[in-house]
């Protein structure tokens, strides 16, 4: 017995020192570590944020993760892993003035929190056990105000691995779920209910219908200059006379006919309603070229996202060559060899089509900018060898060249980039009415508040905060913190949260699934929709499935952003959260969202998913909507009828999801 007892005690011994060496330090530094980041800028590795060396009190490391501002990490780790080290401070060149906090959290238990640290501190240690863990979370929190270079480090980072198990990144496995019914085969016209245009500009309207096909449009009362073609619904021409027209639209086909009267405005103002449509920088990033334009176009026209309004093709940055031409403007490189025929193609399916540029030197993609410190506007090797050092506006100005030359290819659209100033705006505003053309003109990003106003004086389109990442602290920072901004968007000047962030995507990391849960989805959709923002879907169309184009073609969601009225949907209640946005519409109703942010940003474990959230249960006081108690309620998007409510509504919200409600107020 003592002898089967000491093989035994052997046994185990050797099985623990066999599990022991299975263990392997994992630097995190090795890991593709920009798709484990859920903030919004960038996180570097072996680097501090800026790409310079990581410092922190004047020691220098060769490992760790370098970020920027309130940093978000999250890793599934199935508990497999044994524990996880670092070295953490303020990078030696970050802010001076902002304290940052340090945490590392396991399954929602706070495992290690620095305190307040700040430039200079010496660099506190981590060690802790991670056995038996399964999510992990590095969070740095600091409340930047929207400051830039706030640096700080995760330095000699390290995860204890068992076996060959590599942290993978938090599931997304929620359920897909589909709530908006199929389009009846009778006809709906989607398309805005009012438009605008200035005198003598060329004019592009569609008349987006769902229904079997074929089917013919009517535009009874069109003013003088536009013509229709009754097959495709594409209302073309040039008005010269300013006033408001009314024109009644038709859309009929074998089962039925559905009419809605449309509102011609033709003056100063443009856009009254947001733009919809697809913009290729988080599809394709510089890898863009005409093919891959050409095919989105064709594939929102198969996919039938243009019969539910979806308008603007619009290319992002990495299209610029250098400066030629009659007007001695950016000429197209040579991914874009036969440019005007490629926007011709465009136009002649309905759509119109966006360009990019910038007040800068070089863009952000590192192409030639809009300005140059030389006076022909020339660009030389030296400048696209070191484009960083270039982003700024030079001393010579080419808006005029520019714009001239855009509108004679036929653009609609222009995303101007790279942290506006004023003057810069205004030149090219100025630019733009002057060129003979309706163009759309798109400021990004980040566009200073103190600035609102001249921001809706000079353009029809601003970006409200930083580039979108496919992340709900992203999400969260992007819009739902937009109710300050309200008073400003309105027709011809909107609130631009950026880019949508659905479908599969790239925003720093390979193309991939948007990290969005199903019920963030719905969020994010509803809520841009309730800001009367700008909807550019950000993923390779082709590649939507059945989930995300249901997403995209609820009707009444998009009527809710496309409202005549043009207003802004309103933080009404933030409280237990639970947040509520209600937007006035023009026939009297209200689009309210009933959003369970899950208190999201308040306690260091609720910028996680951990996998156990739930739904919440809410009562809406209906008074808080409007001074009416009795409404009419239907649920957006089931589009489906819920009845006659008195006083309360009671729901279940799931957690990050929507529900979202059209309220129509009665006796």
């Amino acid at each position: 017995m003592r002898y089967i007892l000491t093989l035994y005690l052997l046994a185990v011994c050797f099985s623990g020192q066999v599990r022991a060496q299975q263990t392997r330090p994992v630097w995190l530094d090795e890991l593709n570590i920009k798709s484990f980041s859920e903030g919004i800028p960038a996180v570097l590795g072996k680097t501090n944020a800026a790409g310079d060396s990581m410092r922190i009190a004047g020691k220098h490391f060769t490992h760790g993760v370098g970020v920027n501002a309130t940093s978000i990490l999250a890793f599934f780790l199935d508990g497999h892993a044994s524990s996880f080290s670092a070295l953490v401070g303020v990078d030696d060149l970050g802010n001076r003035d902002l304290p940052h906090t340090f945490y590392v959290i396991g399954d929602r238990k706070i495992l290690f929190d620095s305190g307040e640290m700040r430039l200079g501190d010496a660099p506190k240690p981590v060690n802790v056990s991670l056995t038996g863990v399964k999510r992990l979370g590095l969070l740095v929190n600091v409340n930047d105000a929207g400051r830039t270079k706030v640096y700080s480090n995760w330095a000699n980072a390290q995860l204890v691995m068992q076996g060959s198990y590599l942290p993978q990144n938090i599931p997304n496995d929620g359920e897909r779920y589909i709530l908006t019914p199929p389009s009846p085969k009778t006809p709906r016209i989607n398309s805005p209910a009012i438009v605008g245009a200035r005198p003598g500009n060329p004019f592009l309207y569609t008349i987006a219908a769902t229904g079997a096909r074929p089917m013919t449009f009517k535009a009874k009362g069109l003013p003088k200059g536009l013509l229709l073609d009754e097959k495709t619904g594409i209302i073309t021409g040039k008005v010269a006379t300013r006033g408001t027209y009314t024109v009644q639209l038709t859309a009929q086909n074998a089962p039925g006919r559905s009419q809605k009267t449309l509102t011609v405005k033709i003056g100063d103002t443009i856009s009254l309603t947001p733009p919809i449509g697809w913009n290729g920088w988080n599809s394709w990033a510089r890898n863009i070229d005409q093919g891959k334009v050409i095919a989105s176009a064709d594939a929102l026209v198969k996919m039938g996202l243009n019969q539910h309004g979806w308008t603007y093709i619009n290319i992002d940055d990495a299209w610029q060559g250098k400066r030629g031409g009659p007007y001695n403007a950016i000429q197209p490189n040579e991914k874009f060899p036969r440019f005007k025929e490629m926007v011709d193609y465009i136009h002649s399916l309905g759509l119109k089509t966006g360009i990019y540029s910038t007040p800068m030197i070089t863009s952000y993609a590192g192409y030639v900018g809009g300005t140059s410190d030389f006076e022909d506007g020339h660009i030389t090797d030296e400048i696209i060898a070191n484009k960083r050092a270039y982003r700024y506006v030079g001393k010579y100005h080419f808006e005029q060249n520019d714009a001239r030359q855009f509108a004679e290819w036929g653009i609609d659209y222009l995303k101007y980039d790279w942290r506006i100033e004023v003057p810069s705006a205004e030149r090219m505003a100025t630019a733009l009415r002057e060129s003979g053309r309706d163009i759309h003109y798109s400021i990004s990003n980040s566009a200073p508040f103190e600035h609102a106003r001249d921001w809706a004086r000079l353009t029809n389109s601003y970006r409200t905060g930083p580039d979108i990442r496919d992340s709900w602290n992203s999400l969260f920072v992007s819009a739902f913190t937009l109710d300050k901004w309200a008073p400003f968007g309105g027709p011809g000047h909107w609130n631009d949260p950026d880019m949508m962030i659905v479908g599969n995507v790239t925003t720093g990391t390979q193309l991939h699934p948007t990290r969005l849960t199903p019920d963030e989805q719905y969020s994010h959709v509803s809520l841009f929709s309730l800001l009367a923002a700008p909807m550019l879907i950000g993923c390779p169309i082709e590649q939507l499935d059945a989930f995300t184009l249901n997403l995209l073609t609820n009707d009444e969601v998009i009527a809710i952003d496309q409202d005549p009225l043009g207003k802004s949907a309103r933080l009404i209640e933030d409280k237990d959260g639970i947040q509520i946005w209600a937007k006035q519409l023009q026939d009297g109703s209200y689009a309210v969202g009933l959003f369970n942010v899950g208190d999201f940003g308040k306690t260091p474990e609720s910028y996680f998913r951990w996998g156990d959230e739930t739904a919440k249960k809410y009562t809406l006081d209906l008074t808080k909507i409007s001074s009416s108690r009795r409404y009419t309620l239907r649920d957006v998007w089931r589009q489906k009828d819920l009845g006659i409510f008195t006083g309360i509504f009671s729901t279940e919200i799931r957690h990050h999801g929507v529900v979202l409600l059209r309220m129509f107020p009665g006796k």
